[in-house]
């Protein structure tokens, strides 16, 4: 940890640095105005309140990030896997805490609630890839079986995700499962082993589903319910689950290319539901128009390429796969929110990446794009070779 600030800041990638601070800072400008009206009437608070508490968790974030860029990952070896087995022991005291929004996954603080698992995307990424590295050799050796190996790969990355499957935070559970998803793909598993035991896994999943529903009832709650029988026809069925989005669609059409301008939103105005938070795309395009939102969507190809083009660089192999994971994480969050905000798949409540309010979610975004910075670090200097 010895390299200097100047130093470090110098071997940043610059592109996606200055990507990240214009999101960030164009996202704090946007929550003001998303969140203007349930601020005032819904919470009678300030007008700034969220803007504040917002800044707040992103100056922390910064703080952590800034700790991030000056510990190597060969320390990650002793961190991440403490990191990993303090998050399995909140997620369970989350899971057993009080049910907010038919889901059980914070953590009530009084001054301020924490969803571990939101802490647990950019973890659990570290935790297979320090896996896979340490594994590599043995996993592409064609003559020896792999079933123990595999195996424990498969059981501790999935302990977090089944306790999230029982928290009911169905969103949460398919980022993790993609990001899972996605690593294992790249991995340096055997692909006729990939297949295999994919392929196991799924059915395995099948049927713990399945005992689940039937000794404890639906996992689905009734909104969610409703959110999957109006998915193709939200408009159709605005009072029985179509509402958020068909008045997202009414957001985005009357944004049109220009937009109706800065704080004119009026589906802000208890037609969408908290719309500083999984529907501030909605807001932004109503109040920017489609010129833009259409800067949101380059900003956010810039930044995936960024993290893949530092993954073909990587200098460890647990800085490759890293990156690999923390590109799944992002492209997740973008495409179940946008997907479900323009009906290509069921509304799924996630937060939408520089745009959403939320503090966990920040801390842990902050925390993974962090992460890729310092394996670019890494990189530069060639510390460690493959």
């Amino acid at each position: 940890m010895g390299q200097s600030f100047k130093k470090i800041i110098k071997d940043l990638d610059k592109p996606l640095l200055i990507i990240t601070i214009v999101g960030f800072i164009y996202g704090l400008l946007t929550i003001v105005t998303a969140s203007s009206r349930a601020a005032v009437v819904n919470y009678d608070v300030s007008i700034y309140y969220y803007f504040f508490r917002q800044l707040m968790f992103i100056i922390a974030g910064i703080i952590m990030a800034l700790i991030i860029l000056k510990t190597d990952t060969k320390k990650y070896k002793g961190l991440v896997p403490l990191l990993f087995g303090i998050l399995i022991i909140l997620n369970i005291i989350a899971w057993k805490s009080e049910s907010l929004s038919g889901s059980s996954n914070w953590i009530d603080l009084k001054f301020i609630k924490l969803q571990p698992s939101e802490f647990s995307k950019p973890v659990i990424i570290a935790m297979i890839a320090l896996m896979f590295e340490k594994y590599y050799r043995k996993l592409r050796t064609t003559n020896i079986k792999h079933f123990n190996i595999i195996g424990t790969i498969l059981i501790i990355s999935l302990i977090i995700p089944a306790i999230v499957f029982l928290q009911k935070d169905l969103g949460t559970l398919l980022i993790i499962l993609f990001i899972i998803g996605v690593m294992f793909l790249c991995g340096p598993i055997l692909n006729i082993e990939k297949f295999k035991y994919g392929g196991l896994l799924l059915i395995v999943g099948l049927l713990g589903v399945s005992i689940y529903s039937n000794v404890s009832g639906d996992i689905l709650n009734e909104a969610r319910k409703s959110r999957f029988s109006s998915w193709l026809d939200p408009c159709g069925q605005y009072e029985s689950g179509g509402y958020q989005v068909c008045n997202s669609y009414i957001a985005i059409n009357d944004g049109g290319l220009m937009g109706l301008g800065i704080g004119k939103s009026k589906q802000k105005y208890s037609y969408i539901p908290e719309p500083h938070t999984d529907s501030a795309f909605a807001i932004i395009a109503e109040e920017y128009g489609i010129k833009i939102t259409i800067f949101i969507f380059i900003g956010y190809i810039i930044i995936l390429w960024r993290i893949l083009f530092i993954a073909s660089r990587a200098s460890t192999l647990r800085g490759r796969y890293i990156c690999l994971g923390i590109s799944a994480y992002i492209f997740a969050h973008i495409f179940v929110n946008l997907g479900g905000m323009f009906g290509l798949i069921p509304l799924t409540g996630v937060p939408l990446p520089f745009f959403s309010y939320g503090g966990s979610f920040v801390l842990s975004f902050i925390a993974a794009l962090a992460i890729v910075q310092r394996v670019n670090i890494e990189t530069k200097n060639q510390k460690i070779k493959l």
